[in-house]
């Protein structure tokens, strides 16, 4: 790793800590594996380190972008995660409500339908002080 891909990784590894908590990504660590390490290393420089650690939008708004991208393409295990995440990062469950209504009008109704299906689901093991886990 070069001395530049080295402070990436750990500004994407703060940033992914803050935003998904130290138990999930301390999980994901121990779950990585040398096949799919440099994958998990993309992600924490690319995504974390780079697109999440930009100023320009606040932690609130990335998480509101990210839950309604990944709702729109259908990522459920995805936008569980970021649902969870919303613990962290400032964004509300009004802020999800109303990103998923704007995913039901550009991106399909039977989409934000299930996404919001998953983010009740999440709510209601957070109200409940439950760990949800990664299922969905």
């Amino acid at each position: 790793m070069s001395e530049t891909q080295s402070a990436r990784h750990r500004q994407g590894m703060a940033t992914r800590r803050a935003v998904l908590g130290d138990s999930h990504v301390d999980r994901a660590e121990a779950a990585s594996t040398e096949f799919d390490r440099p994958f998990q290393e993309l992600i924490t420089e690319a995504a974390w380190g780079h697109v999440w650690s930009r100023p320009a939008l606040s932690m609130r708004e990335r998480s509101i972008v990210t839950i309604a991208l990944l709702a729109a393409l259908g990522q459920d295990d995805e936008v569980a995660m970021h649902v969870r995440a919303t613990a962290n990062t400032g964004a509300s469950r009004e802020d999800v409500r109303e990103a998923l209504l704007h995913v039901a009008i550009y991106a399909g109704v039977p989409a934000a339908n299930h996404a919001i299906k998953i983010a009740k689901r999440i709510f209601e093991h957070m109200d409940a002080g439950q760990a949800a886990g990664t299922e969905v």
